[in-house]
Order: structure tokens, then C-alpha cells, then sequence
């Protein structure tokens, strides 16, 4: 199977379970492994042969800044389910919030899933 990898997107949302964090908002970063299988759309050098990555992007813009959820994992399962529906046999995503706004130095939290077509 073939993969296409859409690496560290970025986003401003309000997501979070704190009130400060919906008011304030914060950085996101979304990482995609998509499986799909290339070859027809190489053959022919055809874009609709293959899955989009710039709707996948726009898919996962609308969620990312969108209607503020709680949880990194509601973002996570709302983006696989907008990228199986765009013709994906399975999908990798990746949720880090960058900064998390808890008393420690990190780099990000992260939620990563996987899921397939049933």
C-alpha cells in the first residue's frame, strides 16, 4: 500500500478543556499518513486517480479552526473520519497541541490514531 504524508500543518484553534484556552486559543499541529494506492493516478498523471491533499487540507482546516471541542482525541477521530471519506483505505493522525497550558516545559501534547474503512 502507498502512503501520501501531509507533515506538521498548523492551526489556531480554541480547543481545550480549560475556559482560558477557548478564550485565548493556541497553536495545533495535524500530521497525516494516508493510505491509498498511487499507481492509477501515476499511470495517467491524473490528480482525480489519487486522493487531494489540498482537500484534505481544507477538510482538516475546517476542523482545526472550526467549532471549539474539548478533546484532542474528538479532533483526532474527526479528522480520519473527513479523510475516509475522502477515499483514504486507512489514515494515521497525529493532534499535538503546541504549548499546553500546564506548569511544565514540553514541546506538545499529542494524540495519534489509527483507522481504517470498515
Amino acid at each position: 500500500m502507498d502512503k501520501i504524508i501531509l507533515e506538521n500543518m498548523l492551526f489556531y484553534g480554541y480547543h481545550g478543556a480549560m475556559p482560558e484556552e477557548n478564550h485565548l486559543g493556541q497553536r495545533f499541529a495535524v500530521s497525516l499518513v494516508i493510505g491509498t494506492y498511487t499507481l492509477p493516478a501515476a499511470q495517467c498523471d491524473d490528480l482525480s486517480k489519487s486522493i487531494n491533499y489540498a482537500e484534505v487540507y481544507n477538510s482538516v482546516r475546517g476542523i482545526m479552526e472550526g467549532s471549539p471541542v474539548k478533546l484532542l482525541e474528538t479532533l483526532a477521530e474527526n479528522i480520519a473520519d473527513s479523510v475516509l471519506a475522502l477515499g483514504a483505505l486507512f489514515v494515521r493522525v497525529t493532534v499535538k497541541k503546541l504549548h499546553p497550558p500546564i506548569p511544565v516545559q514540553m514541546d506538545f501534547a499529542a494524540v495519534e490514531i489509527e483507522r481504517s474503512r470498515s
